[in-house]
């Protein structure tokens, strides 16, 4: 009996080793279009869906080098959560990882590709993320990442034209919990219910993104 459990045990191993890929070729590809940027920077409008705060929507910018973090610039309040901003894929792909297919999903009717990226690097901050592509036009329109210390982040992204690689739109959710909210740097402007917020159950929250005016660019 033993023997048998042992050969059924190597069959399964063997097939989830045969649908696992060392790098999806698609993901490849849409790597290669952000490995090409070299810079960028994009004017934001922020707005805030968390239970216990109330703030009016904001201004910042927001500036990309390539291997640096992403930085953001504001007159009065600090991005939150900035980690779960990185719609670049570097913080996904810079350490070593195996990609998984998960078939196909639908949204609003029509059809991507699901992919799950795994870290094989025990440095890396994220356990597994779930990636949707846009496979006509090559991008990733959803991420659900789930990070080793930092909860999970979920990212809706909207373009505004077939070819653009960077969205116009972005929505995060995240677990609020789990995250260091910077309420001294959020604006005087930003009433905080602090009552609610010491109330027990899972909170989440959503932040909604707009862009405007990217300047790109590209390695020569």
């Amino acid at each position: 009996m033993r023997k048998y459990s042992l050969i059924g045990l190597f069959i399964i191993s063997s097939c989830t080793f045969v649908h696992a890929q060392q790098h999806d070729p698609d993901l490849l590809y849409i790597k290669s279009r952000m490995d090409s940027i070299q810079s960028f920077s994009v004017d934001l409008t922020l707005e805030v869906d968390i239970s216990f705060i109330h703030m009016p929507s904001k201004k910042a910018k927001m500036k990309y080098t390539k291997n640096k973090p992403i930085k953001f610039s504001s007159a009065d309040f600090v991005m939150l959560p900035k980690r779960g901003l990185d719609f670049t894929l570097n913080s996904l792909l810079s350490y070593s990882y195996i990609t998984v297919p998960r078939g196909e999903e639908i949204r609003n009717g029509k059809k991507y590709k699901a992919l799950n990226i795994v870290p094989t690097d025990p440095n890396s901050d994220f356990s597994i993320a779930l990636l949707l592509i846009d496979i006509s036009n090559m991008r990733v329109t959803e991420s659900e990442i789930s990070t080793r210390k930092d909860g999970t982040y979920k990212l809706l992204m909207n373009y505004d034209k077939p070819t653009a690689i960077l969205p116009a739109k972005v929505e995060v959710a995240f677990e609020v919990q789990r995250i260091r909210i910077p309420f001294n740097f959020m604006g005087k402007d930003t009433d905080i219910d602090r009552k609610k917020m010491r109330e027990s159950g899972s909170k989440t929250g959503k932040i909604f993104l707009t862009m405007s005016n990217y300047i790109i660019e590209h390695i020569r």
